[in-house]
């Protein structure tokens, strides 16, 4: 639940300026959480998260979003999601409710929810031991995603993230010496992923969407999947790909450990095997339109200082001749199936 409508009126706000110390503590004491005064911003670019202190308390974690990014139903159906694989005792971390069941707050403009704190460190992808239990957690994970679809969050697809990223950098972020270049590049690479995709229908369900090991905290032989802020209808394939890498022998030892651990509750789906390097290839296009859609926050020049320059643009061309290249090979194929 919500505690306000008056989403037009959030959505209009202008990025993070008006956002400082001062309004982060007035935000949460609003939800009756009394503050130690102790706020350290985290490392955070699409949204702006805080570690936040709390007077004879455990520290919080408040996150502020990105104001016009999603909807307040959007919003919401996040943290119902997490709620409903918390109660199915996954190991996510689904938003603080109030007393009145509320997850969604707003203070000065903004929108934030808030959570507890959780500690840990990635795993290591070169451990199988540590793959077969990734496998394991989304097997659990798609098995409820797959129980219905969502109403109001978006679907990855080939437009949103590969048509829309490069009409978006032709724009005029790429150096007009490169545009000619990354026009024929993008044009072939998109062919490539459509190809992969092919005229067999992929099943979609609820993902966390962004899967890399950094939204992995492993602590006391615990592992809790955090950051379910890009989640999203998308074939199960996306929630996996991003622990496959190296060389095709290591991919396959990999896959298969992630296979084994997935199955022990969820089929599964083989036929997306040929969606690894399509999905990467749609991320890599997508992330280069995001940098590009938020260079005017001034958090990302700072922070990215070498995006948008003649050097990025070049090797991110190369990158993409590269991933071109994997795509026109026949696609990843395990010796089991």
């Amino acid at each position: 639940m919500s505690t306000s409508n008056d989403t037009n009126a959030l959505t209009a706000t202008s990025g993070f300026t008006e956002l400082n110390p001062d309004r982060v503590i007035d935000a949460v004491e609003s939800q009756g959480l009394l503050s130690d005064l102790r706020v350290f911003a985290l490392n955070s670019y699409e949204n702006r998260v805080y570690q936040f202190g709390l007077e004879e308390a455990e520290p919080i974690v408040v996150k502020f979003y990105r104001p016009g990014r999603w909807s307040d139903a959007q919003i919401l159906e996040e943290h119902q999601f997490t709620q409903e694989l918390a109660e199915a005792e996954i190991p996510v971390i689904p938003p603080w409710q109030n007393p009145h069941g509320e997850t969604l707050f707003f203070a000065n403009g903004y929108r934030f929810a808030i959570y507890p704190r959780r500690g840990g460190h990635a795993p290591a992808l070169d451990d199988m031991e540590n793959l077969f239990q990734l496998g394991r957690l989304f097997g659990r994970l798609h098995l409820i995603g797959d129980r219905q679809p969502f109403a109001h969050r978006p679907t990855l697809n080939q437009a949103d993230f590969g048509v829309r990223s490069r009409e978006l950098i032709l724009s005029g972020f790429i150096p007009d010496s490169l545009k000619d270049a990354y026009r024929t590049v993008s044009s072939s690479l998109l062919e490539a992923v459509d190809n992969a995709y092919g005229s067999q229908a992929v099943h979609l369900l609820r993902c966390h969407g962004d899967a890399h090991v950094g939204n992995i905290l492993c602590r006391d032989e615990q592992t809790w999947l955090v950051d379910f802020d890009d989640s999203r209808m998308a074939p199960a394939m996306q929630d996996l790909w991003m622990f496959i890498s190296g060389s095709r022998d290591q991919q396959q030892k990999a896959m298969l450990e992630l296979i084994e651990g997935y199955e022990e509750f969820r089929e599964f789906p083989t036929t997306e095997l040929r969606l690894i390097e399509a999905l990467r290839s749609l991320r890599l296009m997508h992330h280069a339109a995001w940098l590009a859609e938020r260079w005017q926050d001034p958090a990302f020049p700072k922070a990215f200082p070498w995006f948008n320059t003649e050097r990025f643009w070049g090797e991110h061309i190369l990158s993409l001749r590269e991933q071109l290249s994997v795509l026109q090979e026949p696609p990843l194929k395990l010796p089991s199936f």
